[in-house]
């Protein structure tokens, strides 16, 4: 089936799957755990652990839904073109992935932290920033670093890493790292100090639109469910 929505191209509206069926993609980890009781407020209960299961689709309780289990990196793109027809994704990952394009109905108000610069414990970040210095600044967040730091008027070299970023300014690959912090241990077990806040970080609900009109009915009691839920953790 062939669907043109807005202008988008009919790859973005394709459903590899049945006419009624609904695809949730979901990463695995604290998204999944915080995502579970939004599902059962829409009276849907997840049979399988992606924890201890080693399938990549998992049943549910409704035979019309089923949930695929992704990295959370790909869950927009899962949801762009039409293999999934929702998600849930990090408003971190969204950015990076340009999420503008998607649409995204609801902050769902789970897996919450903030996007943050962090330094090396006696690092003077202030002084460097202010006699403008050039920066280098490890991250996987690349396009929402660039955008923070140029819009400070701050010159920086950066560097992509997918991992350990508390590494990269001990071992002198970098002055700085832009990353997800929750409570911030990691970074005191690591001698880093959070020096900056660039922006408050939750889960958002995204939805592919060519399912939005063809599985309307079967969609809308469920976001309604979980926007209901959610407004409950605000």
């Amino acid at each position: 089936m062939t669907n043109n929505l807005n202008g988008q191209n009919s790859n973005q509206g394709s459903i590899a799957n049945n006419a009624q069926q609904l695809t949730l993609a979901l990463s695995k980890g604290r998204i999944f755990e915080e995502t579970l009781p939004l599902l059962e407020a829409a009276g849907i209960k997840v049979m399988e652990n992606p924890e201890t299961s080693r399938k990549l689709i998992l049943p549910t309780n409704d035979p019309d839904v089923r949930v695929i289990v992704v990295r959370a990196s790909d869950v927009p793109t899962y949801v762009q073109y039409g293999a999934a027809d929702f998600g849930v994704a990090g408003k971190d990952v969204l950015l990076e992935h340009g999420g503008e394009s998607l649409y995204q109905p609801i902050d769902l108000n789970i897996a919450k932290c903030r996007m943050s610069v962090a330094v090396r414990d006696g690092f003077d970040y202030a002084s460097a920033v202010r006699q403008g210095a050039r920066l280098r600044v490890v991250t996987k967040y690349v396009q929402t670093a660039r955008e923070h730091f140029a819009a400070k008027g701050v010159h920086v070299d950066l560097i992509k890493l997918y991992g350990s970023m508390e590494l990269g300014p001990l071992v002198g690959l970098a002055d700085a790292i832009v990353d997800l912090v929750s409570t911030g241990s990691t970074l005191r077990a690591n001698h880093l100090v959070e020096v900056e806040q660039i922006m408050e970080i939750s889960s958002r609900l995204v939805v592919n639109q060519a399912a939005l009109k063809l599985k309307r009915e079967r969609l809308l009691p469920i976001l309604a469910a979980f926007e209901k839920a959610s407004q409950a953790l605000a």
